[in-house]
């Protein structure tokens, strides 16, 4: 990997607000379609919109930008930029429809500090006296909305003005991450159904539902629009794995001692919502080993417990704590960071790429929010 030291293109330093400019260009576009089938469709969309644009970290726009940055993508030449741009902002609809699949499907009631999707519709339903269930219109809603944002992400990606070459280099990246999110969602569903709390299984669902989508596709795509080599997807696509497990991990953390104030989730929302993460997988361990029946009894006992109380959700953070699952979690972390960047440094990538990739590792897996 070259050291070399280079000054950030202005496209590089400024590229969520990019990003922001493309995805509001778009769906505002889509709205003015929407009304034309219906203004109450409309509204629907102005709900996904806002959705989109309201908060977020732009992280998988982020990374398929370095990806492609990373694989020779040239920030100075314009006629392509756009297109690049319009391409990866795509992803945030992809984004979109994940997050409301997953709010639906933990029943969760706050997204970035507001009402979740289905939660707002299902409002919208009791505010204006419509008959029929809430709960179930809200549902309805939200499913339909999802998927409209998984199919705007194809139209968006499929009309950037890509030329067609460029996106057929995109097709093993596009394909397999819409497949993997879907598997890890589904895969996240029958870990809870099953009860499953080994980190084998955990971490295969850190490795499907989020580092897939978040880092490693993204990053796949972005060098594939510049006609990367195999060497060097192979390299980004190591890294995006470790760095996209690891960025997982943090947010286990987070969703069972992150300030809700940061995250803008309820604390302790994961514990809350049954979720077996590998942080839950370590303390169940560690309690066996342990032969502490008594620990494992609490965890368990927190889990899926919607109405749980602030005394229990201590006491099990305190467990985690004395156990070693949060020290654990902690040094899977910082290997996970290590190895993906030594994948880095297997390569010969552009500088700034690389500076900025490494700087991205550490950002996404030592955050608080």
């Amino acid at each position: 990997m070259l050291e070399q030291q280079v000054e950030p293109h202005p496209v590089d330093s400024g590229l969520a607000g990019y990003v922001e400019h493309e995805l509001r260009v778009y769906l505002g576009r889509q709205r003015t379609v929407a009304a034309d089938i219906d203004e109450a469709f409309a509204n629907a969309v102005t709900a996904l919109s806002d959705f989109v644009l309201t908060g977020g970290k732009r992280i998988r726009p982020i990374f398929a930008w370095w990806g492609w940055r990373a694989a020779g993508g040239d920030p100075d030449d314009l006629d392509t930029v756009v297109p690049v741009l319009r391409a990866v902002s795509s992803l945030e609809l992809i984004q979109a429809c994940a997050l409301v699949q997953d709010d639906l499907m933990d029943d969760s009631d706050m997204r970035r500090g507001q009402p979740t999707v289905h939660v707002a519709f299902a409002e919208q339903h009791r505010a204006s006296g419509w008959s029929g269930d809430a709960d179930r219109f809200g549902l309805s809603a939200a499913l339909l909305l999802g998927d409209l944002a998984l199919v705007w992400a194809d139209d968006m990606v499929r009309t950037s003005g890509l030329g067609l070459e460029a996106l057929a280099r995109t097709n093993e990246a596009w394909q397999g991450m819409r497949t993997e999110v879907l598997a890890g969602q589904y895969l996240d569903v029958l870990a809870q159904a099953r009860g499953a709390a080994d980190l084998r299984s955990s971490e295969q669902v850190s490795r499907y539902k989020t580092a897939a989508y978040t880092v490693d596709r993204p990053l796949h795509f972005g060098a594939s629009l510049a006609g990367a080599d195999q060497d060097l997807i192979g390299a980004l696509r190591r890294y995006g794995v470790d760095i996209g497990i690891a960025f997982q991990l943090r947010d286990d953390l987070l969703g069972v001692f992150g300030d809700p104030a940061v995250t803008g989730k309820p604390a302790g929302d994961d514990l809350r919502e049954g979720k077996r993460t590998p942080l839950v997988a370590y303390g169940l361990e560690l309690a066996a080993k342990a032969g502490e029946s008594a620990s494992a009894e609490l965890i368990e006992s927190a889990l899926g417990v919607e109405q749980l109380d602030a005394g229990l959700l201590e006491r099990v953070r305190e467990t985690l704590v004395r156990l070693g699952a949060v020290r654990a979690v902690e040094e899977r972390i910082d290997r996970l960071t290590a190895s993906g960047l030594a994948a880095l440094e297997s390569v010969t990538i552009d500088p700034v790429a690389s500076t900025r990739l490494g700087e991205l590792a550490l950002e996404v897996t030592k955050r608080s929010y």
